[in-house]
Parts: C-alpha cells; structure tokens; sequence
C-alpha cells in the first residue's frame, strides 16, 4: 500500500493496493467497488476501491479517513 501522488502533492485519503495473486487488468477489474479496511488497535479505518490503476493489478483506493504513515506497506481486509 502506498499513497496515491502527484507532482507536488500527495493525498493520503487515496492509496495505491497490490493483492496477491493478481496480476493483471482484468483480474483487478473484479475489486472494483469492493470494500476495504485497514485494523487500527480495535478499529477499522474503512474504504473503498474506486479504480484499476496501471496494468500489471494495482487498484486504488479511498478511505474515508486518511492513512497514518504507519499504515504503509501493510495489510488491508477486503470485506465484501
């Protein structure tokens, strides 16, 4: 997972996932409009796949909060 940037700026609201597994276009494809959530100690930080981003299975995704640097490179949960 890693934010999702531009040339001067980033938006942690919006992150960049790789899943197992998948590793092309159309098989990303599939998550699309999946939820996701990050565990927080006792709570989830939730969100959602909006996109295919690239070609080789990368979705992006936005969370309804943002993400603590500490949350890089971690493991998130699709929920359904």
């Amino acid at each position: 997972m890693c934010y999702r940037t531009g040339p001067k700026n980033q938006d942690t609201k919006e992150c960049i996932l790789n899943f197992p597994g998948i590793e092309s276009r159309n098989a990303a494809a599939q998550l699309v409009g999946k939820k996701v959530a990050w565990p927080v100690d006792e709570h989830k930080i939730r969100g959602k796949i909006v996109a295919v981003h690239g070609k080789k299975g990368q979705v992006r995704s936005r969370f309804r909060k943002e993400i603590p640097g500490k949350g890089l490179l971690t493991a998130v949960d699709v929920i359904g």
